[in-house]
């Protein structure tokens, strides 16, 4: 068995090298929706399935609804800020027992946390294919399913972010990535 890591992927590979091309090309605004939007369409349920019946913590869906908002224009950034704490929280608290829930709870609050620091958007990815991985292989698998498993979620989030890009992105972030 492999040891479990927090976040899965190489941040110099070349899925990362794309999603950091791609993530330069779009504005907060754009990241920001793109990423709670994700984020509750594939983390949101594997954390769910992870709860053994119990509800999942309403602070991740409330940050997934103030990012998106704040996003959209419906809420500033000063409004979503407690909800997105508040996430972060959430996700420390589900602790370490779960490798899983753990990883799926942190690429949820990071990738809320993108209307305020696109980065984030590279960081969500990396918990976010922890969490994918380990989902469908399980907790006992070999290094090298979790490496291909974790490819495939980049692929997925890349492919995500191409088509919720806007081409010609008149007010792209300006990242200055240090990996």
């Amino acid at each position: 068995m492999a040891k479990l890591r927090k976040m899965l992927g190489d941040p110099t590979g070349p899925r990362a090298k794309a999603l950091m091309a791609l993530i330069d090309t779009q504005s907060a605004s754009t990241l920001g929706r793109w990423a709670a939007a994700y984020a509750e369409e594939r983390y949101l349920p594997i954390l769910s399935r992870r709860r053994s019946g119990q509800p999942v913590d309403d602070r991740f869906a409330t940050a997934i609804k103030q990012a998106i908002a704040c996003a959209d224009g419906n809420a500033t950034l000063k409004d979503a800020k407690p909800a997105l704490r508040a996430a972060l929280a959430a996700a420390r608290e589900t602790g370490d027992a779960d490798p899983v829930a753990q990883a799926a709870a942190r690429a949820i609050s990071t990738a809320c946390g993108v209307i305020q620091t696109p980065t984030n958007a590279l960081g969500f990815a990396f918990y976010g294919a922890a969490a994918a991985a380990y989902d469908q292989a399980g907790l006992s698998a070999d290094s090298a399913e979790y490496e291909r498993l974790a490819d495939m979620e980049f692929d997925r989030i890349i492919a995500s972010l191409r088509h919720a890009a806007v081409e010609n992105e008149p007010h792209p972030v300006k990242v200055r990535w240090n990996c």
